[in-house]
């Protein structure tokens, strides 16, 4: 499991996705977040769960790719999850651990 360095590594790969999928945000930042992995505004600004550097990085790049799909596609659909196999492959696979992670946390509190 190979885990961020640090909040710089992370913003630098959101930045790297974003230039291959040719996607300007406006602003970029990393925050306690409770009930979200992520999250986007239709002004172009982007917010990432803090959390997300201490999981492994196969996990924030997921993240990554399914935020940033939404500055195009604003659902779910087949379209978004055409993209997100075409960007991840088997996507699927990464978003069930990642729900499961999220369903332990919550347990915790």
């Amino acid at each position: 499991m190979t885990k961020w360095r640090d909040k710089i590594e992370f913003k630098e790969k959101v930045r790297e996705i974003a230039g291959k999928m040719d996607i300007q945000a406006k602003t970029l930042a990393l925050r306690p977040m409770k009930n979200k992995w992520a999250s986007c505004s239709t002004d172009g600004n982007l917010n990432f769960n803090k959390q997300l550097l201490v999981l492994d990085k196969e996990l924030g790049e997921y993240v990554i790719v399914h935020e940033l799909l939404h500055f195009n596609v604003p659902n779910h659909g087949k379209l978004w999850k055409s993209l997100m196999t075409a960007y991840l492959g088997d996507y699927e696979k990464t978003e069930k651990k990642l729900k499961k992670i999220a369903t332990e946390e919550k347990m915790k509190s």
